[in-house]
C-alpha cells in the first residue's frame, strides 16, 4: 500500500512514503500509464483507461452525459453529449468501441427513450494507417469491416491536435463537437527516481538484459522493461500480458534456482473480440475470425478467471446476457467525500 519515491541503487534500498525498505534484490513491475504525448489539455480533459478506477469513470462520464441530454434544449448541445470518440486502434479501443456500438444499438434506446440514438455517432481515431495495427493486414481489415457494420467511423491517418472538453481538433482542420474523449491512443512506463538516466529509453520503459536484468540485483517486468536480446523482438517486446507473465516465470525460476536461464518469449498469439459474434484471432499456426474467433475468444479469457465458482457464475452471466442482449452494468457509481480527511 506504499508508495516508492526513490531507488538508492548503491546502498540497496527504497525510499517510501512510510520510511526506508532495505533489498537485497529488486524486481520492477510497476507496469504503464496512459501516455498522452505531452499534450497538457489532452492529459486534463481525455479519459484515460488504464485502471479500474478510470473505466468506472468512462461509465460515469457517458451515463451522466445522457441524464444531461434528457434535459437539454438545443440540439447541437444534445449531439455533443451523445457523441463518443475514442482514439486509439488497438484491441483496447476496438473491444471498447464494439461494445459501445452494441449499446447504441440494443441497450441505450431502452434505457433512454426520449433520445434518437440514431443520431449518436461513435468514432475511432487512429493515426497509423490500420486498425490492430500489430495484426495481420487480414485482421486489421477485418476488424474495422466489423467495426463499421456496427455504426463505427473509423478515421484512419488522422492525429488529434488537442481537446478544450467540448471540441477534439485533428492534424488536418477536422474537428468534433464530444463531450466524451476516450484516450487508448498509448502508454508510458511508470518511472520510478533513482536509477542512472541512460537506462531509460523511449516509453518510459528500463533497458535490460536477456535476464531481466536492469542493474545488477535489480530487474525489471512487463510493460516497464525494454529488452533488445531476444532477436525475433529487436525493438523490445510488446506490451502485453503474456510478456509479463512469462518473463516473471522465467525470472523467479532463475531467482529460486539460483540460474541464468535468458527470457525467450513464446509467441501464444493475439485476438481482439470486436462485438457480439465477431472477433479476430491469430495464433502461431492459424488465423481465423467471426463467430469461432469470438467464441475461442471467451473460452480463453474464462479460463483466466481464478476459481472455479468464478468461472461458473461469469459463465452464466455472460449466457444471460447473449440471451437477453441486456447488461446490467448502467449504475453511476460515486465516491462520497468528506472534506478535511
Amino acid at each position: 500500500m506504499g508508495m516508492v519515491n526513490n531507488i538508492n541503487h548503491q546502498e540497496k534500498y527504497l525510499e517510501t512514503n512510510f520510511g526506508k525498505v532495505n533489498f537485497d534484490k529488486l524486481v520492477l513491475a510497476s507496469g504503464a500509464d496512459t501516455n498522452f504525448f505531452g499534450n497538457a489539455n489532452i492529459a486534463k480533459y481525455a479519459l484515460p483507461m488504464k485502471s479500474v478506477s478510470e473505466v468506472l469513470s468512462i461509465r460515469n462520464a457517458i451515463l451522466q452525459n445522457y441524464e444531461r441530454a434528457l434535459s437539454e434544449d438545443y440540439p447541437e448541445k444534445i449531439q455533443s453529449l451523445l457523441n463518443i470518440v475514442l482514439v486509439g486502434g488497438g484491441p483496447t479501443g476496438v473491444e471498447v468501441l464494439g461494445t459501445l456500438a452494441e449499446m447504441k444499438r440494443i441497450i441505450l434506446p431502452k434505457d433512454y427513450p426520449e433520445l434518437n440514438f440514431d443520431s449518436m455517432n461513435i468514432y475511432l481515431v487512429e493515426a497509423s494507417p490500420k486498425v490492430l495495427g500489430t495484426m495481420s493486414e487480414v485482421s486489421s481489415t477485418k476488424s474495422k469491416a466489423y467495426l463499421e457494420k456496427l455504426g463505427v467511423k473509423v478515421m484512419l491517418d488522422t492525429f488529434v491536435t488537442n481537446y478544450n472538453g467540448d471540441v477534439v481538433e485533428f492534424q488536418n482542420g477536422e474537428k468534433i463537437e464530444t463531450k466524451t474523449l476516450i484516450w487508448a491512443a498509448g502508454i508510458t512506463g511508470n518511472m520510478i527516481k533513482g536509477l542512472p538516466e541512460d537506462l531509460w529509453v523511449r516509453g518510459g520503459r528500463l533497458k535490460v538484459n536477456a535476464l531481466n536484468e536492469a542493474l545488477p540485483n535489480i530487474y525489471a517486468l512487463g510493460d516497464l522493461a525494454y529488452m533488445e536480446e531476444d532477436k525475433k523482438f529487436p525493438k523490445g517486446h510488446p506490451q502485453v500480458a503474456q510478456v509479463a507473465m512469462q518473463q516473471a516465470q522465467n525470472l523467479a525460476k532463475n531467482l529460486i534456482n539460483n540460474k541464468a536461464k535468458p527470457f525467450q518469449y513464446n509467441d501464444l498469439g493475439s485476438m481482439a473480440t470486436v462485438g457480439r459474434n465477431l472477433a479476430v484471432v491469430e495464433l502461431p499456426i492459424k488465423k481465423f475470425q467471426g463467430f469461432l474467433a469470438w467464441i475461442f475468444w471467451m473460452l480463453v479469457h474464462l479460463m483466466q478467471i481464478v476459481g472455479v465458482k468464478n468461472k461458473v457464475f461469469i459463465f452464466i452471466n455472460w449466457f444471460w446476457n447473449y440471451v437477453t442482449y441486456d447488461q446490467s452494468l448502467r449504475l453511476i457509481l460515486k465516491p462520497k467525500t468528506k472534506e478535511n480527511i
